[in-house]
């Protein structure tokens, strides 16, 4: 078939699609494309709870059904013009590829009973002629049955898609983050192309629109071809990473690598296995026709460092995020992500019902630090404040300006105040010398006749020294955060009413 004329997805051209997978990490990025292009929205999903989270719930129409039942899948595509199967599992285990397979069949003769116009595929990017692995083979596969079917079918083929969330990309930062120097499999000099989610969302959304019959695959890249090996030198550039020293081993080792990629990062090993073995080949774009049916994302494709500070929050419209918790950029975590996505967390949570009233509790944590102190083991703080100091930190002698009244930027000892929601809670930025970045939440509600206080230490090492000294510290925690929390309560409660506070009562800036 000839190619016409390239061209964009045009909002008015508005069709009724149906998107699977819509609670991972492609399909929760798609569909509010999908809305903003002017398309009627339909979801499938087993637990629609999973959707509760996300802000587009109430603008699409939500199918509780599997993809297994054929007569059901059949009537929930009724009216429907173009089926976006997303929908692709990690599991592994005999008959894996198999019941891949027959779901596949099962969802093209759905769609073909239905009168669906086009299925949208994402498959994985392979080389031809190679045997590949079980988990590349089965998308291959799937990919093959749509065509293959009477519906037409555009199967996009992408290699490691790059965006905080991406199992390939959480992979690519835990090992660059974690591992200064890095013994690894043969496979680290394999040449990779990657793809920014962007552009997948870009080409994927654009399939929506596409004129006429169309029957093919599509390979989509970067067409920034790197070694893997080189890019996770580019991502530790873009992190402010030293460069890593990647050492290639002569030998392939996937199911050992999988096993050295799981216990090094947070992904889980059923991931980390396919995820390993996908790369024993070259994934590179053996054809650019999608050129001559889509046109490229304004701007041009994304190179990979370009995505990289993209994915990590350097860049959105030119602007730097600047705290952990206001990732509003496109590859950002969402809802429907896996609990690894983003940086690696570590997180000291306790809570405490007091029999102190809220407004008790805030006026002790809104006075914390500095003459007033952290209300545990003030030897521990000290000491801790002293080693800071000799490695050219703050420690704790700034203090505080007020002794009972904090706004946001101001100073708390080593901490700054990073927000503050008066009478509710308060976040701390701790500003000493660490392989890593720390806040300090606390926060109180009222709880029948007395208070809920909730405390969380917060903490996104650097590297693998910040995992070895959250390791180091964390017995410490086991003893001083607890009795933090007892003895704010007890202070809260021992407080004269006439020095409790009430939300929104003091103003920032008043004389002692």
């Amino acid at each position: 078939m000839q190619a016409p004329e390239a061209s964009q997805s045009n909002p008015s051209q508005s069709r009724t699609v149906f998107v699977t997978g819509s609670t991972g990490y492609i399909g929760g990025r798609l569909v509010p494309r999908l809305l903003e292009a002017g398309h009627t929205v339909k979801v499938l999903v087993r637990s629609p709870q999973k959707l509760a989270d996300v802000p587009w719930r109430r603008e699409v129409e939500i199918v509780q059904d599997g993809l297994d039942r054929a007569e059901s899948l059949t009537a929930a595509l009724e009216g429907v013009d173009v089926l976006y199967y997303l929908v692709h599992s990690m599991a592994s285990g005999g008959g894996f590829e198999a019941k891949e397979e027959a779901m596949a069949r099962l969802v093209a003769g759905a769609a073909a009973s239905a009168g669906v116009a086009r299925i949208v595929y994402l498959g994985g990017l392979h080389p031809d002629n190679a045997p590949l692995s079980t988990h590349m083979r089965s998308r291959e596969t799937v990919g093959r049955i749509f065509l293959d079917s009477p519906v037409d079918s555009i199967v996009f083929q992408a290699g490691v898609v790059i965006g905080s969330g991406s199992a390939s990309f959480e992979m690519i930062r835990h090992l660059a983050d974690t591992l200064p120097v890095m013994p690894a499999p043969s496979w680290v000099n394999n040449r990779i192309e990657a793809i920014a989610v962007r552009d997948v969302l870009h080409y994927l959304v654009a399939a929506a629109v596409l004129p006429g019959r169309l029957n093919r695959s599509f390979d989509i890249g970067s067409r920034d071809v790197l070694k893997y090996r080189d890019m996770m030198n580019g991502y530790a550039a873009e992190r402010g990473l030293p460069r890593r020293f990647v050492v290639a081993l002569p030998v392939p080792a996937p199911k050992l690598a999988g096993l050295w990629v799981a216990l090094v990062t947070p992904i889980p090993l059923s991931m980390s296995f396919p995820l390993v073995q996908s790369l024993q080949h070259d994934a590179v774009s053996r054809e650019h026709d999608v050129d001559g049916y889509i046109q490229q994302p304004d701007g041009g494709l994304t190179p990979y460092r370009k995505a990289v500070a993209l994915a990590l929050g350097k860049e959105r419209d030119g602007q730097v995020e600047t705290t952990w918790a206001n990732a509003g950029i496109d590859a950002a975590p969402l809802p429907s992500d896996p609990d690894w996505a983003g940086y690696k967390v570590f997180l000291d949570e306790r809570t405490f019902h007091s029999p102190a009233t809220a407004g008790a509790v805030w006026t002790i944590i809104e006075g914390i630090g500095g003459r007033n102190g952290w209300y545990s083991l003030p030897l521990a703080w000290r000491i801790r404040g002293l080693v800071d100091k000799l490695q050219g930190g703050a420690g704790l002698k700034r203090g505080r300006r007020h002794p009972k009244t904090l706004g946001t930027g101001e100073v708390v000892d080593w901490w700054r105040v990073e927000a503050i929601d008066r009478g509710r809670l308060l976040r701390l930025r701790a500003e000493m010398r660490a392989p890593g970045r720390a806040w300090l939440e606390l926060s109180v509600e009222p709880d029948g006749g007395g208070s809920l206080y909730k405390q969380r230490a917060i903490f996104f090492p650097r590297g693998l020294g910040g995992r070895l000294y959250w390791l180091g510290v964390y017995p410490f925690h086991g003893i001083i955060f607890p009795s933090m929390a007892r003895n704010i309560s007890a202070a809260a409660a021992s407080l004269p009413e006439a020095q409790v506070k009430k939300a929104g009562s003091d103003v920032v800036g008043d004389t002692p």
